[in-house]
């Protein structure tokens, strides 16, 4: 099948095109026909598979054969707002929809937190067909009246399970009851647990129910390799595998903000190149580290789970794994950032005795064993015991013997709840802007942890999390 075969409008087959693309991948395959025929839509599609033109596309062809929006004055007003939990995924996907919308008469914006408000007051004065935004920053809108939603017929929730993770529910509950009724709802997610069926539940009328690939599958493309090694030689062991194997473009995820720091800082003194990517960092900091990252000046970019989500480079070569996540699910979301669209990508995952319960639940989840391959001169010391992983208020672990068992609890990396494995965000949203004026938002990752009220529950059931924009 082609592009061509889908029924969309010609400026935006052009477009499409024009990037390079002839052939849908199978989410764009199913997700497009759904998305154009008006009803819901539940899609569940890992990382690289190409899911944002998969709506993207439909609704630039669904807006292109339609009219404007308009209020009482005349002033046009949004008829698509797309939701996302981070900004490098709000600006991932503003930029697809300026790259695709390019030959269309249609003006997009994002909005996401960090820094001032007033160019996105602007864009919304001039009108804009398309909003991409974080929901803490399109409520300040809102809240401030400069955000008019009575136009919007469609609605798209993308990375819906990362939006509950991060404690958006209470959020997205918000958001829903400012929306018009009638309107059309999109829903993806990387995997269809059971919070996020509980969201669609209520919120999806008849959906389309789409899944790619196997949940939990890992890419048969990305060499996965455990290097077991002692737990105060793993930095030592990443620098020489850096250094023999001349890698370049290495992404390695951290559990922590500072520990992500820390490691940055030691290999810049071994001589290798590398950043850090967090919350904490500054949104100037996190667009040039992402930046030469990308074009290939800076050798390592260090990234904690979250910060990392919207992270999208064509041909990654390579991924480590310095800490092993203590969610089973995120380490298939880490290696997904290589191994794309057919190329080969490889997997490193270094790996202590007290990580030995977080890699038995990972290879439970995917279904098969990783190679283990010692390194001579880095060899673990065969009396090396477990040490209990701390991670939030949760010690995971340790008792004087090697771990093991179930795996730990979800992530919610504060800068001062010690080992915990990812970041939640405080307001993630930043700059708006124009479609098609040509300029870039930065992207970053939000800051601040969510305040996390475990007794309460939101109306989805949904554990409820405020505070968490």
């Amino acid at each position: 099948m082609n592009f061509d075969q889908l029924g969309l409008a010609e400026p935006i087959l052009r477009a499409v095109l024009e990037q390079g693309y002839t052939t849908p991948t199978p989410i764009q395959a199913q997700a497009i026909p759904a998305v154009l025929k008006g009803g819901d839509l539940l899609a569940a599609a890992q990382t690289g598979t190409g899911k944002t033109a998969a709506f993207t596309l439909p609704i630039l062809h669904r807006l292109s054969q339609t009219e404007q929006a308009r209020d009482a004055q005349g002033r046009v007003i949004p008829r698509v707002l797309v939701l996302v939990p981070t900004r490098e995924l709000a600006a991932q996907v503003a930029e697809s929809v300026r790259d695709y919308g390019k030959n269309l008469k249609l003006r997009s914006m994002v909005m996401y937190g960090g820094v001032g408000m007033q160019p996105q007051l602007d864009a919304l004065k001039r009108g804009v067909d398309i909003v991409v935004a974080t929901p803490g920053r399109m409520l300040d809108h809102h809240g401030q009246r400069s955000l008019n939603l009575s136009g919007i017929d469609t609605l798209v929730l993308d990375e819906a399970d990362r939006m509950l993770d991060m404690g958006f529910i209470h959020d997205i509950k918000r958001v829903l009851a400012l929306l018009p009724k009638q309107r059309q709802n999109l829903l993806f997610s990387a995997t269809f647990s059971d919070e996020i069926k509980t969201l669609a539940n209520g919120l999806l009328n008849k959906p389309a129910v789409i899944e790619v690939a196997r949940r939990n599958a890992t890419a048969a493309t990305v060499q996965q390799t455990v290097h077991p090694v002692g737990r105060e030689r793993k930095r030592e062991l990443l620098s020489h595998l850096i250094r023999e194997s001349n890698w370049y473009q290495v992404l390695v995820f951290m559990r922590t903000k500072h520990g992500a720091n820390r490691l940055a800082e030691q290999l810049n003194t071994d001589g290798i190149g590398a950043d850090a990517i967090h919350g904490n960092k500054s949104q100037g900091a996190r667009t040039r580290a992402l930046a030469s990252f990308k074009s290939g000046k800076l050798q390592v970019l260090v990234a904690t789970d979250i910060a990392a989500r919207g992270i999208d480079i064509d041909q990654l070569p390579m991924v480590v794994n310095y800490e092993l996540p203590n969610v089973p699910e995120d380490y298939v979301h880490r290696i997904g950032r290589t191994g794309r669209a057919g190329a080969d990508g490889q997997a490193i995952s270094l790996v202590c005795v007290d990580e030995l319960r977080f890699l038995r639940d990972i290879e439970n989840l995917i279904g098969k064993p990783i190679d283990r391959k010692l390194i001579n001169g880095f060899e673990p010391d065969p009396k090396e015991r477990a040490q209990p992983i701390r991670i939030g208020r949760t010690t995971i672990g340790g008792g004087g013997k090697p771990a093991g068992g179930g795996g730990g609890q979800r992530r919610g990396e504060g800068s001062s709840r010690g080992a915990a494995a990812g970041h939640g965000h405080g307001r993630s949203d930043a700059a708006g802007h124009a479609h098609g004026s040509g300029r870039r938002d930065g992207a970053g990752a939000g800051s601040g942890a969510p305040r996390r009220d475990a007794g309460r529950r939101g109306p989805s059931g949904v554990p409820r999390r405020d505070g968490g924009r």
